[in-house]
């Protein structure tokens, strides 16, 4: 597998990987697990939860995400200017995708690296090397979401709009393929 990052709904980073959902967790998720990073190098597990988003938000259905694998670390790096934070992001993760309408579901290898600033408006740049979950409602790909893979970048505004740009990328619509 390749290296993670999922892209949130709300174009959030977290304390973990960014995650899809806009509400709560529903239910503990059935994952492979990895709770360690190696000893002193500054990598901490990033775990992603389970999420759900209402229909028409990304897909004409509503829909539900789970790691079945998730690997994922994160490190903290030094910030490139005053009120910025700059997060790593790599590891395994394998995302379920599920339409909560008829139980189709699709396991996304979203195992791709990130290098992640968040500003103090709340805008992110995301510099991506493969595949990551992009939940888009706003942006220059149509609503949905995409398994988008690739070497590229995301720059979220503070209202959430995502643009997603590079020489090399491809995505996979999601919805199309459990719809």
């Amino acid at each position: 597998m390749r290296r993670s990052i999922v892209l949130g709904a709300l174009g959030t980073a977290c304390a973990a990987v960014v995650t899809l959902g806009t509400g709560p967790a529903a239910a503990a998720p059935t994952t492979t697990t990895s709770t360690t990073a190696p000893q002193g190098s500054g990598w901490e597990p990033a775990p992603s939860t389970p999420w759900d988003v209402a229909a028409g938000e990304r897909c004409a259905f509503a829909i539900h995400g789970e790691p079945i694998v998730d690997e994922v670390v994160r490190r903290e790096l030094p910030p490139p200017a005053e009120g910025v934070t700059r997060s790593a992001y790599k590891g395994d993760l394998v995302v379920r995708v599920t339409n909560k309408e008829t139980g189709a579901h699709y396991d996304a290898d979203v195992s791709g690296s990130a290098l992640v600033d968040v500003y103090a408006s709340g805008a992110q740049f995301w510099r991506v090397v493969g595949p990551v979950l992009v939940g888009v409602g706003d942006g220059n790909l149509a609503r949905g979401m995409y398994v988008v893979d690739g070497v590229y970048t995301i720059g979220i505004d503070p209202a959430g709009a995502k643009t997603v740009a590079g020489p090399v990328i491809t995505k996979t619509d999601i919805c199309a393929q459990i719809d």
